[in-house]
């Protein structure tokens, strides 16, 4: 009997719920994400819908970051945005106050649940409950040309994204973004690219397992890249989605697209479109997995999971049968904190608030 030292583990993801009451999938799973986007408009009443939303997923770790609607976590937004209301006649330091609250105070309602951990910009690790290591990068941060809202820089300014590489101790398994990169599932409803190059260079270099994000509300949908040259490297000085990604390689799992009907399209082929939206949102979720036993297994560090998760349709979308898409459940292997024998189960024996200095529980090996 060998030696197994990866445990299949499952993620569900969402982004851009701005605030709103969506019907989470009654579904179990190790992992839950949010990419940001938590509120609309980043009053304390939508940050307090959003953790009821997020209390009621069934996960024993919930991982949040922030996006760019959500300014009040930052100070520097907070400050400006508030500053710049106060001076309006119709509203006034006291309304500012009170839909906002003051700064931290939105930021404090996160830790009112052990569950749920917000992650600044930076690295964390975790030992999840099913016995697996998990490493993850966030960065709520997306370039603008006014940079007007939170966690936003200017187009002109660079922004880095320090996703460890491959080599590195704390190799980044999954990476947790608002933005998407420039390349992938990025496009807008005028067709052009909306995502970020400084991030698509940062992660072509690091290779996670997993790059989820959401922002571009148009381009929910996942796809399973497979990258060129060699781990840790890039095959240019100046990477992007063309130099970067073998296409031929690579699948696309699904998108906001095809559940669209097309101009010319045969009828039984919209009917087909249409049955199948149907049934997604029968299913409450999409899923995919990507574990070593499935038809299209992982290759850590030659391939990574992009996945848009952002539910809220942009309006060009929108039409009487969705205002929303749903939330991603992906299946894939993570190192194992403990080697293993092969035939045996980890069993957790306690719980608790996970972070990067508590396990989360014991863990004993027993045969299935």
């Amino acid at each position: 009997m060998g030696f197994t030292n990866t445990i299949k583990t499952s993620f569900l993801i969402l982004s851009d719920t701005h605030g709103k009451d969506h019907i989470m999938p009654n579904v179990s799973v190790d992992v839950a994400i949010h990419c940001g986007d938590i509120t609309d408009e980043s009053k304390l009443e939508e940050y307090r819908s959003s953790l009821e939303l997020l209390k009621s997923i069934d996960a024993p770790l919930k991982l949040v970051i922030a996006g760019n609607h959500d300014w009040s976590l930052e100070e520097s937004a907070y400050q400006r945005l508030t500053a710049e209301a106060i001076t309006r006649p119709d509203i006034g330091p006291e309304l500012v106050r009170k839909k906002y609250g003051d700064f931290g105070q939105a930021r404090q309602l996160f830790s009112e649940d052990q569950s749920i951990t917000f992650l600044d910009e930076g690295i964390h690790t975790f030992l999840l409950q099913n016995g697996a290591n998990l490493t993850v990068y966030a960065s709520p941060f997306t370039p603008s040309p006014e940079a007007a809202m939170g966690f936003q820089f200017k187009l002109n300014d660079e922004h880095n994204f320090s996703i460890s590489p491959p080599d590195s101790n704390k190799r980044v398994d999954v990476a947790i973004t608002h933005d998407p990169p420039k390349g992938v599932l990025d496009r807008t409803a005028s067709n052009k690219r909306g995502g970020c190059e400084e991030l698509f260079a940062a992660i072509a270099k690091a290779r996670p397992r997993l790059h989820c994000f959401g922002h571009i509300h148009e381009s929910w949908g996942a796809k399973l890249v497979t990258w060129r040259g060699k781990e840790g490297t890039t095959t240019t000085t100046t990477p992007s989605h063309f130099t970067e990604i073998d296409n031929g390689a690579s699948k696309l799992i699904d998108s906001v697209a095809s559940y669209k009907p097309r101009k010319l399209e045969r009828e039984d082929h919209t009917k087909d479109r249409k049955k199948r939206k149907e049934q997604l949102f029968r299913d409450g979720f999409r899923s995919t997995s990507h574990c070593a036993n499935d038809e299209n297994p992982l290759v850590a560090g030659q391939q990574t999971l992009f996945v848009n998760a952002a539910l809220e349709l942009s309006p060009e979308d929108e039409d009487p049968d969705a205002r929303e898409m749903v939330p991603w459940i992906v299946e894939l292997d993570l190192p194992s904190a403990y080697k293993r024998r092969e035939g045996m189960e980890r069993v957790v024996l306690t719980t608790g608030k996970h972070s990067e200095n508590n396990t989360g529980g014991g863990w004993q090996l027993r045969r299935p």
